[in-house]
């Protein structure tokens, strides 16, 4: 994997007001004020909650940043859609369990909410990075009245999730800073579908630009993250919430998920002894990661001069179009199917797997039986391992013209194909594949 360290002053965004006093915790009988310059600290003194100044802005956001590290590098803003214009502005915590922000008029510009409540409730700010709001004798997460960890903005730190919980209406969901000098809410979204098998979708406004692929146990199908010594992926699928999250196995480790402005998708982690920040993933990275790049059934190749071609066995739709590298129409097969008398697979090697938003997954199902189900169902178009890990398990099926397939020729997966007998070769009973 590829390191790229950045400059220091890229990451200098912001200035704290001087800071005079720190508190680890809010209770009901105290406040912060802009002018008064008090921060909240986690107790490792790893994180740092206060009122900044974004780039060359004057307006005041409260925020979260990291203490020890002098970057400057802000990873969740409470108020950044409506700032503060002066430096007249109160934090208080309210009854039953609220935070408010009020301005230099006592309106409210930013609060939090809450179906609990505490009589003697706290606010602290975690060594995660998380502001939580609890009753002080009450430690379990699942009854913090509130957290900012449910509210991502443009970073991800580890532990939060990308998702959805389908009881609560909650979405985790990354958006974008506007620009270095505002973090208000920008053009990009970073969020999982929950449809069919989930995945990541990065959003421009309504068009979806980039899709990382579906988790195959081993990595996004679509990226080059994966798990390793330093990164854990988390996946919860449950009828209740589906949920993307990841944990750094070093606890000493010091990283984040962010979406910037131009709608890139990066991993940072910190390097004491470079005293700066290393680049782990880049996303989208190339014109092949472009959503839908080759139409249905056609293949992006960053190593061909035109990116676009059809799988072997398929033709384009519309040659007219294609010739002037109008792919979006994309390719059909070059023998139609013909499922009552008999079709098969062809196998495709080194391939980032299809948008899996019409698609059907069994966690326990082998590769041999997953074939058989495909098989037996005509409108079936493909299948692979659900699970490439530990020798493979589990099972993926298709049943929609495949689109957003690239060659990813180190660390990609197969997925077998339906074809007419006559292309693959086989009969409808036994299924092997080229």
């Amino acid at each position: 994997m590829e390191i790229h360290p950045i400059p220091l002053v890229f990451y200098s965004l912001f200035s704290i007001l001087t800071t005079s006093k720190a508190l680890d915790t809010i209770t009901k009988t105290q406040f912060i004020t802009v002018d008064s310059n008090t921060t909240i600290v986690s107790p490792s003194e790893s994180f740092e909650m206060g009122f900044f100044k974004p780039g060359n802005s004057n307006n005041r956001y409260l925020g979260i940043w990291y203490k020890k590290i002098s970057t400057g590098t802000v990873v969740w803003v409470a108020n950044r859609e409506n700032p503060l214009p002066n430096s007249s502005g109160v934090l208080k915590l309210i009854d039953p369990g609220i935070l408010v922000l009020l301005n230099s008029t006592n309106n409210t510009v930013w609060s939090t909410n809450t179906s609990r409540s505490s009589h003697n409730p706290v606010a602290r700010l975690l060594d995660s990075g998380n502001l939580i709001i609890q009753d002080p004798n009450d430690h379990n997460p699942e009854n913090f009245l509130w957290q900012s960890f449910d509210y991502p903005c443009d970073t991800l730190l580890p532990g939060m999730k990308l998702g959805r919980n389908s009881v609560t209406g909650r979405e985790w969901n990354m958006s974008s800073w506007k620009s270095k000098d505002d973090p208000g809410r920008g053009d990009y979204t970073y969020w999982l579908d929950p449809r069919g098998y989930p995945q990541i979708f990065l959003s421009n406004g309504s068009v979806e630009q980039f899709r990382t692929g579906p988790w195959n146990g081993l990595q996004f199908s679509g990226t080059g993250l994966r798990e390793n010594p330093i990164y854990s992926i988390r996946t919860y699928f449950e009828r209740d919430e589906v949920s993307y999250s990841y944990d750094s196995l070093n606890s000493s480790l010091v990283s984040r998920l962010i979406l910037n402005s131009n709608g890139v998708v990066q991993l940072w982690r910190w390097s004491d002894r470079n005293r700066d920040w290393l680049l782990d993933l880049n996303s989208p990275s190339d014109n092949c990661d472009s959503y839908r790049m080759c139409g249905s059934y056609g293949s992006c190749d960053v190593n061909k001069p035109l990116f676009c071609g059809c799988l072997s066995k398929f033709v384009p739709k519309n040659s007219i179009s294609w010739a002037m590298t109008d792919w979006s129409e994309g390719c059909v097969r070059r023998t139609p199917l013909d499922c009552k008398n008999g079709d098969g697979f062809v196998k495709y090697s080194g391939m980032k797997l299809p948008d899996t938003r019409s698609s059907w997954f069994n966690r326990t199902m082998t590769i041999g039986e997953c074939s058989e189900v495909c098989l037996k169902n005509c409108s079936c178009v493909a299948y692979t391992s659900l699970n490439i890990s530990q020798g493979g398990s589990g099972c993926l099926l298709w049943f929609d013209d495949l689109v957003d397939l690239r060659v990813i020729s180190e660390s990609g997966q197969d997925i077998y194909i339906r074809m007419a007998s006559s292309e693959s070769g086989k009969n409808s009973h036994k299924p092997k594949h080229e």
